[in-house]
């Protein structure tokens, strides 16, 4: 059971759809060997991604995702029954669009993109060492071909 919760700033409604975040999310949880998980996944303005940057990273500029992993161990509530809280995922749509225009495919092949990154991130995938990022692009280039983005590269390249 995969329970993710899509909040679209309403100036980027007509990129994309909550439905197509939502089932690209899933498809990332599921290809994973998540069997049940919760996260949340925000679309919004350079403004609120740099203020987060700033806030959480110490770096004072706008970024194409964020995502912030829950803890383990978190004594927090949990309802029971209820699928593990991953973390969140923060998209930038202006960012986005602008990747999106550099590498010459749509911003909301962009936008999924990002999803897929952002949600292996939340898994404890990262790109820190070249085996490390071998290893989550391998997953994220399998997830956007079966998606039909194959077609859609990361900025930052092979």
């Amino acid at each position: 059971m995969f329970d993710i919760t899509v909040e679209i700033e309403p100036a980027f409604q007509t990129l994309i759809t909550a439905d197509r975040l939502t089932a690209i999310a899933a498809d990332v949880l599921a290809e994973t060997g998540v069997s049940a998980g919760a996260l949340s996944l925000v679309v919004t303005t350079d403004d609120a991604v740099r203020a987060l940057n700033r806030d959480y990273r110490g770096v004072d500029a706008p970024t194409d995702v964020l995502s912030f992993a829950a803890r383990d161990g978190d004594d927090g509530f949990i309802l029971p029954d209820a699928p593990p809280y991953l973390g969140d995922i923060i998209i930038s749509a202006p960012t986005a669009m602008r990747q999106a225009a550099a590498m010459g495919h749509a911003a909301t092949d962009e936008i999924l993109l990002l999803t897929v990154h952002g949600c292996l991130h939340l898994l404890g995938y990262d790109h820190h060492t070249p085996a490390e990022k071998r290893r989550m692009w391998r997953v994220q280039e399998e997830i956007l071909r079966r998606n039909h983005l194959a077609h859609v590269k990361p900025t930052e390249g092979d």
